[in-house]
């Protein structure tokens, strides 16, 4: 499956947001994801198994506990996609730290 498709999913998109935080118990995972998104636990079973298959996620047995964590290695390959495209907003992101940084001047200079 191609990194997009994988991306492409919100329900596997929050999973990874939630594995950006650290380790955690597939249980874990299952309460957050059918709480917010109304799924079963074997729909979010089969994501998991999604994201460990394209080489998104980790796991690892502790006890009888599987414990996911993200494996960033394809995520080095959509940055490595979105490179072509930052000149588009890296240019809006210079400017807004030059505006902020102006900003905080102004307000060092009224104290």
């Amino acid at each position: 499956m191609h990194a997009f498709d994988v991306l492409g999913d919100p329900v596997r998109r929050r999973i990874l947001e939630l594995l950006a935080t650290g380790e955690h118990a597939s249980g874990e995972v299952v309460e957050v994801i059918s709480r917010e998104f109304g799924i079963t636990q074997s729909a979010v079973s089969q994501q998991l198994k999604i994201l460990r298959d394209s080489g998104f996620a980790t796991v690892r047995a502790e006890g009888t506990r599987r414990l996911y964590a993200v494996d960033a290695r394809p995520l080095a390959d959509v940055d490595a996609w979105l490179d072509q495209f930052r000149q588009f907003w890296a240019p809006a992101l210079d400017a807004l730290a030059t505006e902020i940084a102006r900003g905080k001047r102004g307000r060092r200079t009224k104290r």
